[in-house]
């Protein structure tokens, strides 16, 4: 694959979506490796290729490189989407944490029962609303980035988190002004523009599929 990025992953958005974007928003092209059955990823494991038996993977610059955090620091940090000093980029981390946080817990909707998700749904909506969006209006109230004076991968995962949100909660941003126009700018760079239109590389919401394959892959009972 002549040195292309390749990343090994299920066929939908996961943990590895905000590498996608990342990767997108940086100009970097990839290739794509959908896991769908059990052995394709015991090879993996014979291989020596998953440290902590885990994807998402990445293979860049001659390396194999798993755990999401790491990942998106690796590529942030080669193509100047990771702050101008220490102080710029634990403040970056901070942010991408709080993101993450609240990724992850839309991440889970699929895997839980429908019983659950209702009540699910409640939390995620009201602790976005109440503790991780309002910190984003204001660090945004007074100036174009979440740190600094330039793009960095916080604000690429915080338009990421807002767009999630949104297929949950259409109006949720309602409140917001400030993230609703970063996010209208964020929306607007040429390469977000391009990503956000059908045929991309971004992936849908997960669904019974994505659901279902997860479990085949890690021999997981459902």
């Amino acid at each position: 694959m002549s040195g292309k990025v390749v990343l090994t992953y299920f066929n939908g958005r996961g943990k590895m979506e905000s590498i996608r974007w990342l990767l997108t928003v940086a100009g970097v092209e990839f290739d794509e490796v959908n896991l769908t059955k059990h052995e394709e990823y015991v090879k993996l494991l014979s291989d020596g290729a998953l440290m902590f038996e885990q994807v998402p993977l990445v293979e860049i610059d001659g390396m194999k490189l798993v755990q999401t955090k790491a990942i998106l620091s690796y590529i942030a940090g080669k193509y100047n989407l990771y702050g101008n000093d220490l102080k710029e980029r634990v403040m970056i981390d901070m942010y991408s944490e709080g993101v993450r946080d609240l990724m992850e817990m839309i991440m889970m909707l699929p895997f839980i029962s429908p019983d659950a998700k209702k009540t699910k749904l409640e939390d995620i909506e009201r602790k976005a609303t109440s503790r991780y969006i309002p910190v984003f209006e204001k660090a945004l109230a007074s100036s174009q980035y979440l740190v600094g004076d330039q793009l960095s991968c916080a604000d690429v995962q915080l338009l990421e988190i807002t767009l999630m949100l949104e297929e949950k909660f259409p109006t949720i941003l309602s409140k917001f002004p400030v993230v609703k126009g970063f996010q209208g700018r964020m929306k607007s760079l040429p390469a977000i523009q391009k990503f956000l239109q059908p045929g991309s590389k971004r992936k849908p919401q997960p669904d019974d599929l994505y659901v279902k394959t997860v479990y085949e892959v890690f021999n997981f009972k459902h």
